[in-house]
């Protein structure tokens, strides 16, 4: 697969696709945050210059702190190969903690779990500044019904398109995304140049002092809705793969303008409609300081703006679960490439699990009011996830005691956010940590399953190959026993000392014996790097017998049967196997024998003997395991000739029965 251009070079093109994918969430929330800092007020009559100017000064200050300097400053330099995201993080520094894995968990399932609110509150937000809008002759119904059912055609359609892969959707909505940054800008611009006194909460200051100020009924706990700024620094994270940290350090600092003008003109406009008498029927701050002639087309790219929000969360989805599932941490699922760019992926399963959640999460909450509620304190969760793994990988970078001054610095702030947050749990927040603890349980199962099965898988059930070797040369050369496959290859993990499943060598010799020219034994090791593409062979001193280990990066796809087919070329070309040509074939000069594949199915044996518990576990991971995707489409195995065997699989120590005789 060739490099991706747009994440490999800067350029116009690279950062409006940043644009378009990168920048949803965070992009929106000036559709929301000062909406929930006039409620935290009690109304618009109670939200006072001092109160508002601190406000906002809380609000440059924490995407100056949280998302510029953490996020594009520190933990873009944290890339795994180019790729971003908790995972790729952890992939990074797991060598030196076992203990890290924990966070990681806990940060991945947060942030998923965030990914089903995020496209709610946005597209919800935006549409709701539809009410009333006149199109020509028609007006957009006032009903909250209406509104939910647009939302949900919206977000249908915005996860259909997904199959059509992040490059061309960041193409599409690139543009649409310049235009909302420079329209909010400009309104921004507009309201504040009336009232420049706003200007003070440049200073940190005025964000300390509203923090203990008897004008902030909601004292720290204001927090909460300030913090709903930043969210998407995370998704800006785990978005880099797809496009580049060179066009996201282009890029962000044209955001960041765009943003902190539109808080300041929302603010300024708060601050001189105060006691107003004349503003009736307010809403929410960011349409009110909407030019009237403006509002209809505003609100339109609002809502555009809103569906590309979401679709910064799914494709960081994506790229968090693809990562996930290379590292053992999730069941397998099948993962497509829709597009030639490097690191555009496509998650089916995902994207429509997502999109059943999200739905459900839009009919549950109904209003854009109380989905705010409910935002924001999962990915408080995951960006302190995030500071403890980004810890462990300064530690190898800089000085150690500088790289913990940083870490307690970001852990300090963010601990803040969460206890704000953390009174959102009672008004919604359940709804998003109950959803992550279901994806942390599904982590858990998987990651824990697969620690117990290897923990207990006793020795007996690894034979060295070595010793059976000379039985599967006689084999391979007995005429007398018909030819089961040319090829015959088995899905193995390699043990060091050649050390194999017993069933597999039970499944060839005793089952039925299969008599096959050459018997390969294929391993796949999923390395740290997430695009590596080698193998190795061991003909362990035979043309019959060939151990290969295949060595693919976390990113890459498991076509086995194209792997194998290159190195049988290979080896015929060096001379280390005989060609196999085909009697009757469609392909000239054909050189290639035919393939079976044999993959081994385990089920958990009656014999196993483990505490409940763990036996709890090991099911549940099994049945994970038969309700994801089956090994022949993980291998790329779809158009193969593959048989399943299904094995016992037993762990621990192994009951012994024996059976009396009667005479």
């Amino acid at each position: 697969m060739q490099k991706s251009s747009l994440r490999n070079k800067l350029s116009v093109a690279g950062v409006l696709v940043t644009l378009g994918i990168v920048y949803g969430d965070i992009g929106t929330s000036p559709l929301y945050v000062m909406n929930a800092i006039v409620a935290d007020a009690g109304g618009l009559q109670h939200a006072t210059p001092d109160y508002i100017i601190g406000s906002i000064s809380l609000i440059f200050w924490t995407l100056m702190l949280v998302t510029t300097v953490k996020y594009v400053l520190i933990a873009l330099r944290a890339d795994n190969n180019g790729e971003g995201g908790i995972f790729a993080l952890y992939a990074l520094v797991h060598k030196h903690a076992r203990w890290l894995m924990i966070p990681a968990l806990i940060g991945g399932a947060a942030l998923l779990a965030d990914g089903t609110l995020t496209p709610a509150v946005t597209v919800t937000s935006a549409v709701e500044g539809l009410k009333g809008q006149a199109f020509g002759h028609l007006v957009f119904s006032q009903d909250q019904t209406v509104v939910v059912f647009t939302t949900i055609i919206i977000l249908l359609l915005l996860f259909m398109i997904q199959r059509f892969g992040t490059a061309t959707i960041g193409k599409a909505f690139g543009p649409i995304m310049f235009l909302w940054f420079a329209l909010i800008g400009v309104i921004g611009l507009a309201n504040l140049l009336p009232n420049l006194e706003v200007l003070k909460a440049l200073s940190p200051v005025y964000a300390i002092k509203t923090l203990f100020s008897p004008t902030n009924k909601a004292g720290i706990f204001i927090l909460g809705s300030v913090f709903l700024a930043t969210t998407g620094a995370e998704a800006l994270y785990s978005d880099m793969g797809h496009v580049g940290k060179k066009n996201i350090y282009a890029s962000w600092p044209f955001v960041y303008g765009m943003l902190t003008l539109s808080y300041f003109g929302q603010g300024a406009w708060l601050i001189r409609n105060y006691h107003s008498q004349a503003v009736t029927g307010f809403t929410n701050p960011f349409f009110q300081v909407i030019p009237a002639n403006l509002k209809l087309f505003v609100i339109i790219v609002a809502t555009l703006a809103a569906i590309i929000a979401s679709q910064a969360l799914i494709t960081g989805s994506f790229t968090l679960v693809s990562e996930a599932v290379r590292l053992k941490i999730l069941p397998r699922m099948l993962i497509k490439y829709p597009s030639t760019e490097r690191g555009q992926i496509y998650i089916g399963s995902v994207n429509w699990l997502l999109c059943m959640v999200t739905i459900a999460v839009t009919l549950f909450f109904r209003t854009s009011e109380h989905m705010e509620a409910a935002y924001g304190l999962a990915i408080t969760v995951t960006m302190l996830m995030t500071t403890l793994l980004l810890h462990a990988y300064l530690e190898q970078k800089i000085n150690r005691l500088v790289a913990l001054l940083i870490a307690l610095f970001f852990g300090s702030v963010e601990v803040i956010f969460f206890i704000a947050s953390v009174v959102k749990f009672a008004h919604g927040g359940y709804v998003t940590v109950l959803i992550t603890c279901l994806i942390l349980s599904v982590m858990a199962i998987w990651y824990y399953g697969n620690k117990i099965r290897d923990r207990h898988e006793s020795e007996r059930e690894y034979v060295s190959l070595l010793a059976y070797r000379n039985q599967l040369v006689e084999l391979s050369a007995d005429e007398t026993v018909p030819l089961y496959a040319t090829n015959l290859v088995y899905m193995a993990k390699m043990k060091p000392g050649h050390m194999i499943k017993r069933s597999m060598l039970y499944s060839i010799l005793d089952k039925r014996p299969k008599r096959a020219r050459v018997y390969w034994f294929v391993t796949v090791v999923i390395t740290d790097d997430p695009y590596t593409l080698k193998y190795k062979v061991d003909m362990m001193d035979t043309k019959s017998v060939v151990n290969v280990t295949l060595y693919l990066g976390f990113r890459r796809n498991q076509w086995i049967n194209v792997y194998i087919r290159q190195i049988i070329q290979d080896l015929m070309r060096e001379g280390e196997i005989d060609y196999q040509p085909q009697r009757y074939t469609t392909i000239p000069d054909r050189h290639v024998g035919d393939f079976r594949f044999v993959v081994l199915r385990e089920l958990l044996s009656p014999a196993t003997n483990i505490s409940n518990w763990e036996r709890l576990i090991i099911g549940a991971r099994i049945w994970l395991q038969n309700h994801t995707a089956s090994p022949v489409q993980w291998f790329g195995l779809e158009f193969s000739d593959v048989t399943i065997e299904a094995v016992p699989l037993i762990l621990g120590r192994r009951y012994h029965v024996k059976l009396k005789q009667i005479k």
